[in-house]
């Protein structure tokens, strides 16, 4: 099959003609229909995240088809369409997998970190971490729902009920997660690179309230920031725009240092915290979600061959939406 390979962290994808992989007792075959393409596979391929297997076949936001399942598989048959996030297997039996916090486990896997992901025309993964697909969404619709859906979402239910949400980043995850929140009733403040007027219209179209810069300040009090930039400055800046008993939650895997900042800015019953990884309720209900709340997605589409490129896009902020992959 062809392939995008990492063979080197910090060096482009190898474009490679590879095995097949064949699924095990537990597993599926999946051919590949569309794979998007995640801040998080940047920070895979640049390095940043460390370990990853190498040779590595990005991509975690997988849609595709079985065409073969293990013996032991019972979820699914041949010909269903299906969906493969970040998330790849679990060990089931660790004190986070026991109390329904499965995206902590000690010893967890990840599609297209440890385990080889979707920049290919086939695939294998674990038949307890796919899920069916919403009907109505093509499968490069359906892509970016896999992880900048999964977290986004994640990501909004642990900032609480809060009406009034700021969005640090306006990209993939916050163009899905905006429409979520204005299904909920909630108002969009939107925060992009000082000066990205682009970005700053792309959040308007998306229902925001207000847009400007992460310098900026919006026009009234947060009750909840959420940042998808991977900037740590980022950070006391969401603090300083939210409210007395409001939370800032950074639903990024990566980021760059949290300067220090005065305490004042935590103070007042403030909380900050991190999402990590997602679960398979997180899929379940989102998936369900997206449909009902008329989420759609904006979407470039690049073929397999054009990885890097699609990467390189995504590294200089030259995309609005998600990048989605097609072999």
């Amino acid at each position: 099959m062809r392939a995008q390979l990492l063979t080197d962290a910090g060096r482009p994808l190898v474009a490679a003609d590879v095995p097949a992989p064949r699924p095990g007792p537990r597993e599926v075959l999946i051919g590949v229909t569309a794979c998007a393409v995640c801040r998080t596979d940047l920070h895979v391929v640049d390095g940043e995240l460390p370990n990853a297997k190498l040779p590595l076949i990005p991509g975690h936001e997988i849609v595709g088809t079985i065409v073969e399942t293990g013996g032991e598989v019972e979820r699914f048959g041949v010909g269903e369409r299906v969906g493969v996030p970040w998330l790849g297997w679990t060990c089931g039996t660790c004190e986070y997998c026991r109390s329904g916090r499965e995206n902590l486990c000690d010893n967890a896997r990840f599609t297209g970190y440890q385990i080889d992901g979707g920049y290919a025309e086939f695939t294998v993964a674990d038949q307890r971490f796919c899920f069916p697909l919403p009907e109505g969404y093509s499968d490069v619709a359906a892509a970016p729902l896999l992880c900048a859906g999964l977290i986004g979402y994640r990501t909004l239910r642990l900032a609480g009920d809060g009406k009034r949400l700021g969005i640090y980043g306006f990209g993939a995850a916050a163009h899905i997660l905006a429409q979520v929140a204005r299904y909920q009733n909630r108002q969009i403040f939107a925060f992009t690179r000082p000066g990205d007027k682009a970005a700053q219209q792309f959040a308007r179209e998306f229902g925001a309230a207000w847009a400007g810069g992460s310098d900026e300040l919006p026009p009234e009090p947060l009750d909840a920031a959420l940042i998808f930039a991977p900037v740590g400055a980022l950070v006391p800046a969401a603090l300083k725009a939210t409210k007395k008993g409001g939370t800032v939650v950074c639903g990024g895997i990566h980021m760059s240092d949290i300067p220090a900042f005065p305490y004042s800015l935590l103070w007042e019953e403030r909380v900050l915290r991190s999402v990590a990884n997602l679960t398979r309720r997180d899929a379940q209900e989102f998936l369900a979600l997206a449909p009902e709340a008329g989420v759609h997605t904006t979407t470039r589409v690049y073929p397999l061959a054009d990885a890097n490129r699609a990467l390189a896009d995504l590294r200089s902020g030259n995309l609005t939406g998600a990048a989605v992959l097609v072999p």
